[in-house]
């Protein structure tokens, strides 16, 4: 499959067998590198990493994958550069695309990565924005694929802020894999309506539902349990305000018992407030899944560059 020269900012731009195929390559490569093997796919490669916005899974995962398949990776925080400072965000892409292969950008408004898209010329990754945050999708997928054997079918639930990235993303992929999703939120953050019947139009053509529901017992059946913080970045003043909205969708021992399922297992995109959406039981107990998704973060980005920039 030929992904060269795409961008990477949201799976609604991906059909199905595109995002499978991403995620069996990272399945690959993660096999090779326990394997003692690495890449030269990237090399010579200069790559541009982004960062609004701090990180530990996304710095992280960009700059090992790039090393792992012979690629240099170069940091710019929010003082580093101008972008969208002193500088437009369109000229500071002309710019970054004359002298990099590949751009990654983490940060706040969504446009910023889609006009990186447009005007640089190279191709360009979202390492997560306001809206949407594809590479954990890839991320969270390899690890479902890998604990049950497979994807389509699958039981998915998840509890919290269901208007943040995570949610909106987790739809998107979900609908278009053929994983069964369900949104469980107060009605106050639900998704946007258009996205949720997007989804749901995605869910159809594979076989599977998308719904949203105030309604915790919903989770039953459910074989994943997943959660986001109750506050993303940006939203610190909301955290009272959310607490209170959001107890009863924690994810806690009782929540896990009502799927029904012994096999249900716990992720989390991290980092985790221990205490609000997951308990600090349920968070370490064998069920969670979370630092293999954390890991599975640096496979699944490695198989993006790859996939849209690599020589194979």
């Amino acid at each position: 499959m030929d992904l060269k020269g795409r961008n990477f900012l949201t799976l609604k731009d991906f059909a199905p067998e595109e995002i499978q195929y991403m995620i069996d390559l990272a399945a690959d490569l993660k096999a090779k590198k326990k394997q003692g093997e690495t890449g030269e796919s990237l090399k010579g490669k200069n790559i541009a990493l982004l960062f609004e916005k701090p990180s530990t899974r996304t710095r992280c995962a960009f700059t090992v994958a790039c090393v792992d398949e012979g690629a240099h990776p170069e940091y710019l925080g929010k003082d580093d550069i101008q972008l969208g400072h002193k500088e437009s965000v369109e000229d500071t892409a002309r710019v970054l695309g004359r002298m990099f292969d590949g751009i990654e950008f983490r940060g706040f408004k969504h446009e910023t990565v889609e006009k990186l898209a447009q005007f640089s010329g190279v191709p360009v990754w979202n390492g997560l924005t306001d809206t949407y945050h594809p590479t954990q999708i890839l991320a969270d997928c390899l690890t479902m694929q890998e604990h049950f054997g497979y994807l389509k079918g699958l039981n998915f639930a998840y509890l919290g802020d269901g208007r943040n990235n995570m949610a909106n993303s987790l739809m998107i992929g979900c609908g278009k894999l053929g994983i069964n999703c369900k949104i469980v939120a107060p009605k106050s953050l639900w998704p946007s309506d258009d996205l949720v019947q997007l989804c749901q139009d995605y869910a159809k053509a594979a076989g599977s539902t998308v719904e949203v529901t105030d309604q915790v017992d919903a989770v039953q059946g459910a074989d994943v349990l997943y959660t986001d913080v109750w506050c993303s970045m940006g939203e610190e003043e909301k955290a009272a305000e959310r607490v209170g909205l959001l107890k009863p969708y924690q994810i806690n021992k009782t929540m896990m018992e009502k799927t029904g399922k012994e096999t249900t297992i716990f992720m989390h995109c991290l980092p985790a407030v221990k205490g609000n959406e997951v308990t600090e039981e349920v968070f370490e107990s064998a069920a969670s899944v979370v630092f293999d998704e954390a890991e599975n973060r640096m496979h699944t980005i490695k198989a993006v560059m790859v996939a849209t920039l690599g020589e194979r």
